[in-house]
């Protein structure tokens, strides 16, 4: 008994036509975003640090936690592409 193979197309992604410039636009408006708000909430959590310093110590754990937050998030954001690109078959 012969086993038939099949072969499983694989063609690399492309973008319908007229959506391509439209999509990379996006994406930089997105990638914008990003950065503005990890700068954004960075300070942030360097001011609740700041003023917790001293009898608010609540304060204080907010913003080391939330700057774990947002370093996460950053880290995530800028893998962004690699992790997709690793789940593609």
């Amino acid at each position: 008994m012969i086993a038939l193979r099949t072969i499983v197309p694989n063609p690399p992604p492309t973008a319908p036509p007229g959506l391509d410039e439209l999509a990379g636009e996006l994406l930089g408006w997105l990638k914008w975003g990003v950065i503005v708000a990890g700068i954004l909430g960075i300070f942030i959590c360097a001011l609740m640090l700041i003023i917790g310093r001293r009898n608010r110590s609540a304060t204080a754990y907010e913003g080391l936690v939330g700057s774990a937050w947002v370093i996460g998030g950053l880290a995530l954001a800028s893998v962004a592409a690699l992790l997709v690109g690793a789940f593609q078959i």
